[in-house]
């Protein structure tokens, strides 16, 4: 019995460290990628670089995105935080 409640134990706790996939982040008009990918390749910039764009969304509200330049030298977008008008 005590095993059982060993591996049950274990189990939850295992399947509380899995990683669950998040939800893809789109572009919105203002994204550097919203109507697809720059023409301009960033040559210069080694694969893995972050690049920040900070824009203002339809109801002006101040948004700061991250990119992360790929191997192919395509951007992926991975973060959009809002960012208060007022520090709190």
């Amino acid at each position: 019995m005590k095993n059982f409640i060993l591996a049950m134990v274990s189990t939850a706790a295992l399947v509380g460290c899995a990683t669950a996939e998040t939800a893809e982040v789109k572009p919105i008009p203002g994204s550097i990628t919203y109507n697809g990918q720059p023409r301009t390749k960033l040559t210069k910039s080694p694969p893995g670089s972050v690049i920040y764009n900070s824009l203002y969304d339809s109801s002006g509200t101040k948004m700061l995105e991250t990119y992360i330049l790929q191997p192919d030298r395509t951007l992926k977008l991975t973060r959009r935080d809002v960012i208060p008008d007022y520090p709190m």
